[in-house]
């Protein structure tokens, strides 16, 4: 593990670089519903959060539109070594609706080929104007395991695994 694996900066370009994790978000009556999403992260220069395209009628949607607290992972599956558990990063954080319209989400989704698939899909199938992108902002902790660190060190030491890293101030929402 180099000295910056444990740092936001890493944890980040990890994070840019997949495109799948799961949203968790709470029904009106207490109840989880978990989702896998394909996302999209916001650009450098801007204060840190994903977004993902959904449809109005969706349940996350109704879920969030009633409690905006969500949870969200991403899992790092090693593909070679499938009997090793994955790393992922994990967080807890807020989700608002965003207009499909958005300029921004719009230029994040345009960055990635599947991304882009999903919105030139999106943008064909809109006929009722039922799509629109979420926000999502994480809390300033991240929670990370395994991410970063080898395998030899999570075989000696797999409690030791998992850490925190702290999104700057400045890249907060």
């Amino acid at each position: 593990m180099t000295k910056n694996s444990r740092s936001f900066d890493f944890v980040e370009k990890q994070i840019r670089r997949k495109t799948f994790g799961v949203l968790s978000t709470v029904s009106p009556k207490g109840r989880a519903h978990s989702t896998g999403i394909l996302y999209g992260v916001s650009p450098l220069e801007k204060k840190f959060s994903l977004y993902m395209i959904t449809m109005k009628d969706y349940v996350k949607v109704r879920n969030i539109m009633n409690n905006p607290y969500i949870s969200f992972i991403i899992p790092f599956p090693h593909h070679y070594f499938r009997f090793i558990p994955s790393s992922c990063v994990y967080f807890q954080g807020t989700a608002e609706i965003v207009s499909f319209d958005d300029p921004e989400p719009q230029k994040v989704f345009n960055q990635k080929r599947i991304l882009r698939m999903m919105l030139e899909e999106s943008n064909q199938s809109d006929m009722e104007g039922n799509t629109i992108f979420m926000n999502i902002k994480p809390n300033k902790k991240v929670h990370c395991y395994g991410l970063g660190l080898s395998l030899w060190h999570l075989r000696k030491e797999h409690e030791q695994g998992s850490y925190t890293v702290i999104i700057p101030s400045e890249r907060l929402n």
